[in-house]
């Protein structure tokens, strides 16, 4: 098992792709419906923690699948998105306060690289300030992982946990009530 693991160009890539595929296997899998019933006698407690895995990477697509899953059995959706977006804010909360402290000697470091400094100077001012936040709202608004947006944010010294958690509950929320739309609507 381990020579098979070691022969594979890239297996966290191949992990986050057995994710996807676990994931479509319980929303349209024939023998998952006991757990799909028991994600639906959650109800809100459900979606708030749907919205802590929403925030990670190789748990993102589990939450998605148990957002659709809630949206088809439940009546409000936007009070369900609400309690999600706690739930993932609550999980952005911990990996910005861990990145911002833990990471913060390799974040200096990294922004003194030539690469960065060389793209950094091209770019126009007027997109200088704006560009990080504006990434990091892009991945963590969407079921991407909010890892890479939150790392973004946590690495403007200047930006304030009040901020970020204002920006993360409202992108995430926005997200998550979109992937609830579309699994009332088209799912």
């Amino acid at each position: 098992m381990l020579k098979i693991l070691k022969k594979i160009k890239y297996p966290k890539f191949m992990f986050l792709f057995l994710t996807f595929i676990a994931a479509y296997a319980v929303l349209y899998g024939e023998s998952y419906s006991p757990l799909r019933n028991y994600i639906v006698s959650l109800g809100y407690i459900g979606a708030f923690f749907a919205g802590i895995l929403y925030s990670y990477g190789f748990t993102a697509a589990f939450a998605t699948s148990i957002f659709l899953i809630l949206a088809k059995h439940h009546t409000n959706i936007y009070a369900m998105g609400l309690v999600g977006g706690f739930g993932s804010l609550f999980a952005d909360l911990i990996l910005f306060e861990f990145i911002r402290h833990s990471f913060k000697d390799e974040i200096d470091k990294l922004a003194k690289e030539k690469i960065i400094k060389y793209f950094y100077k091209r770019l126009p001012a007027i997109i200088k300030k704006p560009i990080l936040p504006v990434l990091a709202g892009i991945v963590i608004a969407s079921p991407l992982p909010d890892e890479v947006g939150v790392t973004l944010l946590a690495s403007i010294k200047t930006f304030s946990l009040k901020a970020f958690s204002l920006i993360s509950y409202t992108l995430n929320t926005a997200g998550i009530t979109f992937i609830l739309y579309i699994g009332r609507n088209f799912v």
